[in-house]
């Protein structure tokens, strides 16, 4: 969840993070369940925390 020194990430942040996977890749595994939560903002833009982001890539690393 979310505090004050978190991190509000885009689409195109989380992305590039990702070593510049697709807009398409991403959407896709928000469809199939697999990509990090996220939330819509009222302009229906998505954004996700930094935190749950970290969260999400240390829950790969897992056996």
């Amino acid at each position: 969840m979310s505090g004050k020194s978190d991190e509000m990430m885009t689409v195109k942040e989380v992305c590039a993070e990702l070593k510049g996977i697709s807009r398409r890749t991403f959407y896709r595994w928000r469809e199939l369940g697999k990509a990090p939560a996220a939330f819509k903002l009222p302009n229906e833009e998505l954004r996700i925390w930094r935190s749950d982001f970290t969260a999400w890539l240390n829950h790969l690393e897992r056996p």
